[in-house]
C-alpha cells in the first residue's frame, strides 16, 4: 500500500473540513442562501484557496451529496440494520437515520428547481454512483418489503423510494420541534408513523 504524504494528508483534511462546512451551511440555509465566501470563511481559509479543491458552489453541493450519500451506504451495511429480520424494519431503520441527520442539522438542502446544479450533479461521477448504489439497496429492499406484505404490492416500488427519500427534507421534522411540545426522538417517531402507518385509524 503506498504511503500518503503529509502533504497529501493535509490537503485531504482541508477539504475534509470544507465538505463538512458545505454540509452544515446547506442543512441550515439551503443551497442558494449559502455562499462560498461563508464557506471559506467557516473553514479559515482564503476563497482563492478554496477554488483549488471545489471550482464551484455546485461542486461544493455535490462533495456534500457524495458524502451523505457514503454515510448512507455505511449505515445500510452496518451490523444493526443488516441484523433487522425484516426489509419493512430495515427500511425504517434507514428513513429513521435520515430524518434524524436532518434533525441534527448534518442533512443538506438542496433546491429541485436549479438548472445549475441539477446539471452539475448529473454530471458527477461520484454522486451519480453513490446515488445509485443506494437507490438499488433500497429498491431491493423495497420490493423484499412489498413481497412480505409489509407495504402495499400494489404502490410503485420507485414512489416508495422517492418516499422515503422525501423524509430526509420533510419541512414538517423542523416544523414539530419548533413547537417545543416534542423532542427530536418523538418528532421521529411521530413522522415515521405517518409515513410508514398511514393517518388511517387501525
Amino acid at each position: 500500500m503506498a504511503r500518503v504524504s503529509f502533504r497529501q494528508q493535509m490537503l485531504q483534511a482541508r477539504e475534509d473540513a470544507i465538505v463538512a462546512a458545505v454540509n452544515r451551511l446547506l442543512a441550515e440555509k439551503g443551497f442558494d442562501a449559502m455562499t462560498v465566501d461563508e464557506v471559506a470563511a467557516d473553514v479559515g481559509i482564503a476563497k482563492a484557496s478554496l477554488y483549488k479543491h471545489f471550482p464551484s458552489k455546485e461542486e461544493l453541493a455535490a462533495a456534500a451529496m457524495v458524502r451523505v450519500l457514503h454515510r448512507a451506504r455505511a449505515f445500510l451495511e452496518s451490523d444493526a440494520v443488516r441484523a433487522l429480520p425484516r426489509a419493512a424494519d430495515r427500511l425504517r431503520a434507514v428513513t429513521r437515520w435520515a430524518m434524524q441527520m436532518q434533525l441534527a442539522g448534518e442533512m443538506p438542502s438542496l433546491p429541485s428547481q436549479n438548472s445549475t446544479l441539477r446539471t452539475a450533479l448529473l454530471q458527477h461521477r461520484d454522486y451519480l454512483d453513490g446515488l445509485s448504489d443506494v437507490s438499488e439497496r433500497l429498491g431491493e429492499t423495497i420490493v423484499q418489503a412489498q413481497r412480505d406484505g409489509d407495504i402495499n404490492a400494489a404502490l410503485p416500488p420507485e414512489l416508495v423510494l422517492y418516499t422515503l427519500y422525501a423524509r430526509a427534507c420533510d419541512p414538517v421534522l423542523p416544523l414539530l420541534k419548533s413547537t417545543g411540545q416534542y423532542d427530536d426522538e418523538r418528532v421521529v417517531e411521530l413522522v415515521l408513523s405517518t409515513c410508514f402507518e398511514g393517518l388511517n385509524a387501525r
